[in-house]
């Protein structure tokens, strides 16, 4: 299990790295950037689904995006950039793509269907989906953001 929670973590840090390089940080960001991803996101689905806890993914996501949040505001003053630099390209890789995924698809299918029992089920798929989705980016937003308003005297704070 550690195996499979490690190779979460890896893959999160990679694709934090990524997502950081699209703001063009400075060098020394994406280490920072990869390490709170791989803590969040390490976290997150260490929470859903091991021996250690069988949580949902939309509690799971509050966690994981405060403790993220928290652990952005503490490592900004060693990183000499504010927390949002790196707390936002880690928690990218947490955003729910197959919810969204999903979502549309049911509702494509919704649009295509002839039966009104097909309908509805379709529908149930969309609507389960849809909130699903809506709910983690909301968590994540949430998450994120208090522990940087919190502890705001904490974070560094970039100055021109």
């Amino acid at each position: 299990m550690l195996y499979k929670i490690l190779y979460d973590a890896l893959l999160a840090a990679i694709a934090a790295i990524g997502f950081s390089a699209i703001s063009r940080p400075p060098r020394h960001a994406y280490f920072f950037c990869a390490l709170l991803a791989a803590a969040g996101h390490a976290l997150r689905f260490a929470l859903m689904g091991t021996e250690l806890a069988d949580i949902h993914i939309i509690p799971a996501t509050i966690v994981a995006a405060t403790v993220t949040g928290v652990l952005a505001v503490l490592v900004s003053p060693i990183a000499r950039m504010p927390a949002e630099a790196c707390l936002f390209p880690a928690l990218l890789p947490m955003i729910p793509g197959i919810y969204a995924y999903k979502a549309f698809g049911a509702l494509a299918l919704c649009m295509l269907c002839e039966s009104k029992d097909v309908f509805w089920h379709n529908f149930y798929l969309f609507s389960h989906n849809a909130i699903t989705c809506t709910a983690v980016l909301l968590c994540l937003v949430a998450g994120g953001s208090i522990p940087v308003f919190i502890f705001k005297n904490l974070s560094f704070s970039a100055t021109r």
